[in-house]
């Protein structure tokens, strides 16, 4: 492919690092991508642990269906069709320990027959609730990188439902569980940071999902990872591991290069950073370039929350069960000093043969916590406790299975868990936040600044950028990036001109 001559280096092999080498390729530039560790991902990510795989991103992908919104963008950077994506009838299953139970389905008309089935007193929040899922599928993404023109399209074809969607932004997740009696359906939009977040986020979920364009594909997020790094591969590009960054260098207010440890320097046009905002902010650019409104951000926006994953290899078949369900709790989960819980949810991959071998399931449990700095200086400090305190939590969940699922517990055969050390230990992630900003009731969408005051020839890309977090995080940040990029090295953002390349004719 014809190259510019100029070259880009990205920092962090996640999806947002990997979308951005792909759109800069594209359009001409010399992409290297420096990852810290031996595979890409970041927080897209899986492992195996003897036959078993277990996810820890993937739950559906917006844009799972030919035609439906953000589909395009994702074939701009990897091609998605070449995915097997899977669409459950049930979303998630509500459980308490009596035995009561209520299906979340993904078709909405289903949806509302069974919270009608299930709690009739509450019929006109009900029909208030799937009305707002219909109205919400002919909702459409705004395109960061889009021109004003397209934005004022966008504008135009909302308006009819833009009344709804400022409502629902104004209000959590757990304020809109209180136009609801039932105590299922109180959990359902209430617990962890469902329940914290702006309410609209859950509502345009169920509403994708009823369009069947927020699929799960097989092989789960990694599956996403590797097509995208064939792209970068057939484009040119160059994604190297083991290449952690200790300093972006900086001359004259612009950068130019980075430092690896080790004390390798890689000199380079511009740095894109698409790894943790803290750490590029106040470590690699020692906090150099901090204004008052960085600095704020930083101190003042809330984070999704940090995690425990507690994953099981099961030698049962349970494809009975649904893909995920939430056990409401009598006696409440201590996870550690100041997190308890009171619901424990599951994911059941029996949808994914790649995760477990026949007869045999994949399952994981995630336990919420923002008290990370427990789980790190516990490893630090004492590996005999921090192992003890893995195996109790452990225990605790197998204990919650065992009570929804009687014998699994002498049909495990894997027990792996992770913590907020985990977390960071691999992804460096500010806090082991799971998707960076969390967006509260009347907090914006908005993309945050990709750019730092007085430094020039560097941008940012990913969750710290765009509040919400999630895999179309990636794409979303990339692509403006890439174009500002280009406008500024007048150089066309055309991402098909090497289709359009003609051979020259050959004389005989």
């Amino acid at each position: 492919m014809n190259q510019n001559g100029r070259k880009i280096v990205i920092i962090g092999g996640g999806i947002a690092g990997l979308c951005t080498a792909v759109y800069a390729l594209r359009c001409g530039y010399q992409v290297e991508v420096l990852e810290m560790h031996d595979m890409a991902g970041g927080l897209a990510m899986s492992w195996r642990r003897g036959p078993y795989t277990f996810e820890t991103c993937l739950h559906w992908l917006v844009g799972s269906k030919p035609g439906g919104e953000f589909h395009s963008q994702w074939q701009e950077v990897f091609d998605i069709d070449k995915l097997t994506f899977v669409n459950s009838d049930e979303f998630v299953r509500i459980e308490n320990a009596e035995g009561e139970r209520l299906s979340i389905f993904t078709n909405v008309d289903r949806l509302e027959a069974e919270l009608l089935r299930r709690a009739p007193q509450d019929a006109a929040a009900i029909r208030n609730f799937t009305h707002s899922v219909r109205a919400l599928a002919r909702f459409r993404i705004i395109d960061p990188s889009g021109a004003l023109v397209d934005h004022w399209l966008n504008m135009l074809r909302d308006l009819p439902i833009f009344p709804l969607l400022t409502k629902l932004s104004k209000i959590s997740g757990a304020e809109y569980a209180d136009r609801f009696s039932d105590p299922l359906l109180k959990g359902f939009f209430a617990n962890g940071d469902i329940g914290k977040m702006s309410a609209i986020a859950m509502v345009l979920s169920l509403a994708w999902m009823n369009e069947g364009n927020a699929g799960y594909c097989i092989g789960g997020s990694q599956a996403i990872i590797r097509l995208i790094e064939e792209t970068i591969a057939s484009l040119g590009g160059k994604i190297r591991f083991n290449a952690k960054v200790e300093r972006i260098l900086v001359e004259r207010d612009t950068a130019v290069g980075v430092l690896l440890e080790g004390g390798e320097t890689l000199l380079a046009d511009w740095i894109v950073s698409a790894a943790d905002g803290h750490a590029t902010i106040f470590d690699l650019l020692d906090g150099r370039y901090v204004d008052e409104a960085t600095r704020r951000i930083y101190n003042e926006r809330p984070l999704f929350a940090s995690y425990l994953q507690v994953s099981l290899g099961v030698g049962l078949d349970l494809s009975d069960q649904p893909p995920m369900a939430t056990r409401l709790l009598h006696s409440p989960i201590m996870v550690d000093p100041g997190t308890e819980l009171g619901y424990v949810g599951f994911r059941i991959f029996h949808f994914d043969p790649t995760f477990a071998p026949a007869g045999k399931t994949a399952v994981t449990c995630l336990l919420p916590t923002r008290n990370f700095q427990y789980w790190t200086d516990l490893r630090s400090n004492n590996p005999s406790e921090y192992r003890a305190e893995k195996q109790r939590i452990a225990e605790a969940v197998i204990g919650v299975l065992e009570s929804r699922i009687p014998g699994v517990r002498a049909a495990i055969e894997t027990t792996d868990v992770s913590t907020p050390a985990s977390v960071i230990r691999y992804t460096g992630n500010w806090r082991g936040s799971m998707e960076g900003w969390l967006v509260e009731p009347g907090a914006s969408f908005k993309p945050l600044p990709n750019t730092l005051p007085g430094l020039g020839r560097f941008l940012m890309v990913g969750q710290w950028v765009m509040p919400g977090g999630g895999l179309p995080s990636g794409p979303m940040t990339a692509k403006p990036a890439v174009k500002t990029i280009c406008k500024y090295d007048h150089i066309s953002f055309d991402l098909h001109a090497r289709e359009r390349i003609k051979p020259e004719p050959v004389a005989v």
